[in-house]
């Protein structure tokens, strides 16, 4: 149940929905036994900016994803409610390298239903924010239905108000497959804050901001329970073991701020 005191969901018209999980913020410290932090990225390597540090609750129920710097270097959090096996290091077998290492306890997985987060974006340029699902074994087929799809219900890379929708699937490499809007320009609000929102059927993709769709895609359409993030990552670590240029020039604090994530199964008829 919501409590009466938190905003209500915006929810896509002509369906019935049921809230089957959620996480409002509320207390002083994050629910663990709901996230987890992404601490690898695709690599048998720690991802320098990903940290178990910056998160906070605010007191009034705003989760905060904060940057900060150390010793020259920015670090900012990466929450999940699952894992990815590339995301683990690998582990040797006599002369084999195996991709996947032992994985955690499932967290919550889910497959259809509509997603929906509550957020106010950073304002600092240099590092983004997304709202998205992943599964935990994207790119071990070709057979995206199978497989899995990774899926952006939004990406926010600069602080103009832009935000992105993009779908990718295959896997990284040389197969790899992606479709996205590109910039989508959002409208301001009174309080800051926005809500994105996806609804994944067996038919398609149908993406919302603050309560409009803005884009629908029929597939391929994943067919796997997948697990859902709230990240944000530090610009230029990607390409070398230093921050972007941009991201020295961020004025501190600056974090994003997330006000709920709910879950919804369609009840069908």
């Amino acid at each position: 149940m919501i409590s009466a005191s938190h905003v209500k969901s915006l929810l896509p018209e002509g369906k019935k929905w049921k809230l089957v999980w959620n996480d409002e913020f509320d207390g002083d410290s994050l629910d663990r036994s709901k996230w987890g932090f992404r601490m690898h990225l695709m690599q048998k390597r720690h991802s320098p900016p990903f940290c178990e540090d910056g998160v906070e609750l605010d007191g009034k129920s705003n989760l905060l994803l904060k940057l900060y710097e150390k010793d020259g270097h920015f670090y900012s959090p990466h929450l999940q409610t699952g894992e990815n096996f590339m995301d683990r290091p690998g582990e040797s077998y006599d002369k084999f390298t195996w991709p996947i290492a032992k994985m955690g306890t499932p967290g919550f997985m889910h497959k259809y239903g509509y997603y929906e987060i509550r957020c106010k974006l950073p304002t600092q340029a240099g590092w983004w924010a997304a709202f998205w699902l992943q599964s935990p074994v994207i790119g071990s087929s070709l057979n995206p239905a199978e497989a899995g799809v990774e899926v952006d219900i939004m990406e926010n890379f600069t602080r103009d108000n832009k935000i992105s929708h993009n779908n990718h699937w295959d896997g990284y490499g040389a197969d790899h497959k992606h479709i996205g809007t590109g910039d989508f320009i959002i409208e301001e609000t009174a309080d800051g804050f926005h809500v994105f929102g996806l609804d994944w059927s067996p038919d398609g993709y149908t993406y919302y901001v603050d309560g409009k769709e803005s884009w629908h895609v029929a597939g391929p359409v994943s067919h796997r329970e997948q697990f859902i993030l709230i990240s944000t990552e530090c610009m230029g670590y990607r390409e070398s073991e230093s921050p972007s240029e941009l991201l020295r020039k961020a004025v501190l604090p600056d974090a994003f701020i997330v006000d709920y994530v709910r879950v919804y199964d369609e009840i069908k008829k």
